[in-house]
């Protein structure tokens, strides 16, 4: 499969679902270009929403990040989070108790609910365990990774609660040749360990692309034949639009480097419509 220009099967669209990470920007900042992109859809009035695995941010920090890189058109109305599906599932499942979570305090914007207590797990005296009702792993950052993923898996040994992964992907590249590991890998490590089923949030699950299906109607009506979600990763983003019913298109700024990009098709049997270099060329 031959890339083609981004642009060119952009105006096929009403509206394209982007991913952040590795589409938008990278560990640099953001990919060149993108700027004159999200011109090109103004022009065009085609609309967009950001579907993302980060739940280290709420979507106002998000939005914040692109406005002082230049990009406001991207508001925290336009992105969507596994967050958010997180924070959903806590107000209809989770109505008392303590809720502890992995990762720093600003993502504790995602379980601060009402009737809920939040506390990082670092904070957690297990001699209290009784009192937690559900533990969210939010970001593989702010906690000590052997104290805490230890008594994380001792308070899992004390309590059954609800384990929600708010991330599902389980690495993210740091810089060109390097990734390092995500809460999504943590959470897999865990489930393993403490043999218990999780709940996970985020693409590839079909909730994010559901709830950004139903925010964009809002606008105007539109069908899955007129979306188009672009991601950099075969097993979130590319594999996930496949299996809500929309076009898909792999850009190589991320995850999948172009050398590599036709064995992980093969191996995978998960392929795009598309293959671009980049959302900007």
């Amino acid at each position: 499969m031959q890339p083609v220009s981004f642009r060119s099967i952009a105006s096929r669209y009403k509206a394209i679902f982007f991913d952040a990470y590795g589409v938008l920007k990278n560990y640099k900042g953001l990919v060149p270009g993108v700027k004159e992109t999200f011109a090109f859809l103004r022009e065009n009035d085609i609309r967009f929403y950001i579907l993302t695995n980060d739940a280290s941010r709420s979507p106002e920090a998000l939005a914040e990040y692109y406005f002082r890189a230049g990009l406001p058109e991207i508001t925290a109305d336009k992105i969507v989070s596994s967050g958010m599906l997180a924070l959903d599932f806590l107000r209809s499942k989770v109505n008392h108790g303590t809720v502890a979570y992995l990762g720093p305090k600003r993502s504790a914007h995602y379980v601060e609910t009402e009737g809920l207590k939040t506390i990082p797990i670092g904070d957690l005296n297990l001699e209290h365990a009784a009192s937690v009702n559900a533990l969210v792993l939010l970001d593989d950052e702010g906690f000590d990774w052997e104290r805490d993923l230890n008594k994380t898996i001792n308070l899992l040994r004390l309590r059954n609660m609800p384990v929600i992964v708010a991330n599902t992907d389980t690495t993210y590249p740091v810089n060109r040749d390097s990734v390092a590991i995500a809460i999504g890998g943590i959470g897999e490590l865990l489930e393993r360990i403490v043999r218990k089923t999780f709940i996970r949030f985020g693409k590839p699950d079909a909730q994010i692309f559901h709830f950004a299906y139903d925010h964009i109607q809002q606008d105007g009506p539109m069908k899955k034949e007129d979306i188009l979600m672009v991601g950099d990763t075969l097993e979130t983003d590319i594999w996930g639009g496949n299996k809500f019913g929309v076009d898909t298109a792999l850009v190589l700024t991320g995850n999948t480097r172009r050398e590599k990009a036709e064995i992980w098709i093969e191996a995978s049997g998960i392929i795009p419509n598309y293959i671009c270099e980049s959302v900007a060329d």
